[in-house]
């Protein structure tokens, strides 16, 4: 690969899913920029990518203004662009043909990304694809609710796109097994957005969710897929990934996720989520991820699947990035805090946990020690804090 490293990577957000990026990217020596409104945040203390504090994208500052923030030797070099969350993907597409002059990006064009982060016009792209959906309603006002009478609960209930009001006021989605509740929720929401997706509840434990990553290159081809299971999410049942492994199955998932992308017209990094259907075995669309690296991306990397890696390489032409292959040894990747919760609060026989596998923790790795030892260090203190703060109000 030489030369290839002389050209820096640039990874927008340094939460778990940046900091698995910069070590897939770091790996193989590619010199890293990360940026992060949080000086705190687990890869601006990676050893493999030097950090850079902005503004919060999409509150205070745009995506393209932080990124002439960067070092000039770093813009002129016109660094591939990575992102991993989904206010960057939506702020990159206002601006996508000012990035695309300065940066090699891995996200496709606005016009294919659009539909693909409505969760309504996603659906129509799934069952265009041959995809199986939960039957769903989309609700724009209140006499839309009519249609839901004869559903059976539970529902799942959840904006269509991302809303910055209903993220204030509400979680990400909600599981509800009460018309009632349903009710009192569903007209709180139309307070704040008109825009809302609610979904008939696919029978099945977190381990029963599945992941198709993938990196698709520009010409519209699979590059290189990674088919992941889940073991526990958080909060159980509507959160995210706690924990999860390599799938047992993958042919299926990869051939569906393929032609979901494909009919939507989307190249770069992409996924799919799937449940399967404890009643009849087939596995559902959940929901796609377009523009950016998922939360738990790393999992790949760790089963020799680098996804970051091969996209790097496709922004630099690069041809035969696809040839890794997952043959390494089974590996748990975990998010220990969240995983920990998520185990205490579920009943031992609704855990899928593989006896094959080697454990290995979301943030700490014995050759990039520090996120995992400056986040402990990080409690600790609070801890202190609020020991001292109970005791002074006790006196």
């Amino acid at each position: 690969m030489t030369g290839v490293a002389q050209t820096p990577a640039v990874v927008v957000g340094a939460g778990i899913n940046g900091l698995g990026v910069v070590r897939s990217l770091g790996a193989h020596g590619v010199p890293v920029h990360v940026l992060d409104s949080d000086p705190k945040a687990p890869a601006m203390r990676s050893r493999y990518a030097s950090a850079h504090r902005i503004p919060a994208i999409g509150v205070e500052t745009s995506l393209l203004s932080a990124l002439r923030a960067l070092p000039q030797r770093v813009c002129d070099s016109r660094p591939v662009l990575i992102l991993t969350t989904e206010d960057a993907v939506i702020d990159a597409a206002n601006d996508y043909s000012a990035l695309a002059q300065r940066y090699r990006l891995t996200m496709a064009e606005p016009a294919a990304l659009a539909p693909a982060l409505n969760k309504d016009s996603m659906r129509d792209i799934a069952v265009r694809a041959g995809l199986q959906v939960p039957p769903t309603a989309h609700i724009t006002k209140w006499a839309d609710m009519q249609s839901l009478e004869a559903w059976p609960l539970p529902w799942i209930i959840k904006p269509a796109r991302r809303h910055a009001g209903y993220s204030e006021r509400f979680d990400k989605a909600y599981l509800v097994d009460d018309k009632d509740r349903a009710m009192t929720l569903i007209r709180a929401m139309l307070e704040v957005t008109t825009d809302l997706i609610v979904q008939q509840w696919i029978v099945g434990a977190d381990s029963d969710l599945y992941f198709c990553l993938q990196y698709r290159t520009r010409s519209g081809g699979r590059s290189a897929a990674f088919v992941g299971r889940k073991l526990r999410s958080w909060p159980p049942r509507v959160g995210g990934t706690a924990s999860c492994t390599r799938a047992e199955d993958t042919g299926a998932l990869i051939e569906s996720t393929d032609a979901f992308f494909a009919e939507a017209g989307i190249w770069g990094l992409a996924s799919m989520e799937y449940k399967r259907d404890e009643r009849t075995g087939q596995y559902v669309v959940v929901e796609p991820t377009v523009g950016r690296t998922d939360f738990q991306e790393e999992v790949a990397t760790l089963h020799g699947v680098n996804l970051p890696f091969a996209a790097y390489c496709d922004a630099l032409g690069i041809p035969d990035i696809g040839a890794a292959t997952n043959g390494y040894r089974r590996v748990i990747w975990r998010e220990h805090m969240s995983d920990t919760r998520s185990s205490s609060a579920q009943s031992a026989r609704e855990a899928y946990w593989p006896t094959d596998a080697v454990t290995v923790d979301a943030l700490h790795r014995w050759r990039d020690p520090w996120p995992a030892t400056a986040a402990l260090i990080d409690r600790a203190r609070q801890r202190m804090r609020r020991d001292g703060a109970s005791e002074s109000s006790s006196s």
